[in-house]
């Protein structure tokens, strides 16, 4: 079974990010999903026994979370973005924890504002009903087993550097205004 790319040639025309960028990205996210594709061929081929074996086993969390993050990440912005549903079950869980969405955009924000590459990550364990801000390095690190992933925000330099520069404070407000809420809201069922 081999993985294709989704188009989210759609996003072309978002308000905040460049034509040029966003097709670097789809670029970029292109690569991981060949990757993914090549290492599952690549499996078939090899002896378990051997270390390329192995080695390419341990890649293959890279290259297979870098393509379904990017999928999430495109998938919850939209030139026509819905603001969070007022007593939505998101919404209710935001102001339970944080006491508002300002305090939870507040938290939110304050993560992608770190020095570093990686993924900021609004998550979901079902079993605490319990939301977490998460901060998700290199893919394949960080990330909290058994939560549901329900806003995905790229915060490595090739999802902001060619429109903003070092101004990555910039692009996470470009982000914000073009987020949809009721794709994040539809990952909490």
């Amino acid at each position: 079974m081999s993985y294709n790319a989704k188009n989210f040639d759609s996003l072309i025309g978002l308000q905040g990010l460049t034509e040029n960028l966003l097709k670097n990205h789809f670029t970029l996210y292109q690569g991981y999903v060949n990757n993914t594709n090549k290492l599952l061929e690549e499996f078939s081929k090899l002896d378990s026994s051997l270390p390329e074996y192995s080695e390419l086993r341990r890649r293959f969390g890279w290259e297979f979370n870098g393509m379904r993050l990017h999928e999430l990440f495109f998938e919850n912005l939209s030139k026509n973005p819905k603001h969070l549903t007022p007593n939505s079950n998101l919404e209710m869980l935001i102001r339970d924890q944080f006491g508002s969405f300002a305090d939870f955009e507040k938290e939110i924000k304050s993560l992608t504002s770190m020095r570093g590459i990686g993924w900021v990550v609004l998550t979901y364990d079902a079993s605490a009903r319990k939301l977490f801000c998460i901060w998700v390095n290199e893919h394949d690190l960080g990330f909290l087993a058994g939560t549901t992933p329900l806003l995905v925000i790229d915060v490595f330099e090739h999802a902001y550097m060619l429109d903003y520069g070092l101004k990555k404070v910039d692009y996470v407000n470009a982000i914000f205004k073009a987020i949809d809420w009721s794709i994040v809201e539809s990952r909490l069922k």
